[in-house]
């Protein structure tokens, strides 16, 4: 061990320690790798010199007058111990235990942004920012319990479903918190909460309605009081059963002819095939018709009209009789079997199995 004359330091000996020409280090005399620094503008500091498994190691302690000499040789004898012992000179700070905000942060970065759809994308963000951060958000991941759960969720009481979507969210969350070592295994408080029941919003439009609606498109048409493309994406819509999102991003290349099928790319259920009918294609080679239909690809064409006009509002309005639907839920019913889904845009209402009767229907003016 370097050194220079070894003395028990003290309040008064250190004090009367001076270094001569340059800074010196004066050892303990009973406790071995215990010393002060003497600095040539009289600054004292005290330090620990000490060989671990790693090799010699020095650490500083604390300034003299900062901390006394006893305060400091305790300290000194706790550092040179965890150092022969190959542990850091002094106990690492826990990490600060991840909050809720922390986990939605992960969440939505990590797990949404990568697996999830646009719209799921916007949906699971708006339920984590205007209810479960606001209520849970400061709690610590671990801290959670079943009573906080059940709270978010009757907080919610008014509107059930979005109640259900949240505990769904927030159960999500926490089932990822798991994977990822954040909490441990079986700690998900909101397997145990009971969802509110659901009230089924689920209907048809009759075959009369279809034939009104189809007149309405037809006569939006002729008289120019709608633009052709909206009116255009509407008929798409009722005849292929797409959601609204997938009519919105439909491209040239995904129609092919040859195959007599739409090939989506990107859907809600992954990428899929929709058959190509003679009423389908007849609405396509309409789009090609116009001036910029050959040159442009449909979602150019079609996302900026039914993005800003409310065809299915307006056809609703001159029905007048026509129902509406503004829960935003699948029009369901077990009478057609032959299609499975298509959305308006006002309402989001879904219209399922049109048979072929009324894909004429839609299709006469």
């Amino acid at each position: 061990m370097p050194g220079k004359t070894a003395l028990r330091l003290t309040k008064r000996s250190v004090e009367a320690l001076f270094a001569e020409g340059r800074d010196s280090v004066f050892w303990d005399s009973n406790l071995p790798g215990f010393g002060v620094r003497v600095y040539r503008t009289g600054r004292r500091v005290y330090c620990v010199q000490t060989r671990g498994p790693a090799g010699p190691k020095r650490v500083t302690l604390g300034r003299h007058g900062e901390m006394t000499a006893d305060a400091a040789r305790r300290q000194a004898a706790t550092v040179i111990d965890r150092i022969k012992r190959g542990e850091p000179p002094f106990p690492v700070a826990p990490e600060a235990e991840p909050t809720i905000t922390d986990l939605a942060g992960r969440f939505l970065r990590a797990h949404v942004e990568v697996n999830c759809s646009a719209n799921t994308r916007d949906s699971f963000g708006l339920i984590v920012r205007n209810h479960i951060l606001p209520e849970l958000g400061g709690l610590a991941v671990s801290a959670v319990e079943r009573r906080h759960v059940v709270a978010l969720h009757d907080s919610l009481s008014a509107t059930p479903t979005q109640a259900n979507r949240t505990l769904a969210v927030l159960s999500a969350m926490l089932r990822l918190a798991e994977a990822w070592d954040l909490v441990p295994p079986g700690h998900n408080p909101c397997r145990r909460v009971r969802r509110y029941r659901e009230t089924p919003r689920e209907r048809f439009l009759s075959r009369d309605e279809y034939r009104r609606l189809g007149r309405v498109l037809a006569e939006a048409e002729k008289d120019g009081s709608e633009n052709s493309i909206a009116v255009a994406a509407i008929r798409l819509l009722l005849l292929t059963g797409c959601r609204k999102t997938e009519i919105l991003s439909l491209q040239w290349d995904d129609v092919d002819r040859v195959a007599g099928e739409l090939r989506l790319k990107e859907s809600k259920a992954g990428a899929r095939r929709v058959p190509l009918t003679p009423a389908i294609e007849a609405v396509l080679s309409g789009i090609l018709s116009e001036d910029l239909g050959a040159g442009c690809d449909l979602a150019q064409l079609i996302a900026p009209q039914i993005g800003e006009t409310s065809m299915c509002l307006h056809a609703d309005r001159r029905a007048k009789d026509l129902p509406s639907n503004t829960s935003g839920r699948p029009m369901a019913s077990k009478t057609y079997p032959r299609f499975r889904r298509a959305r308006d845009n006002n309402s989001n209402a879904e219209v399922r199995n049109v048979e072929p009767e009324h894909r004429r229907a839609i299709r006469s003016s």
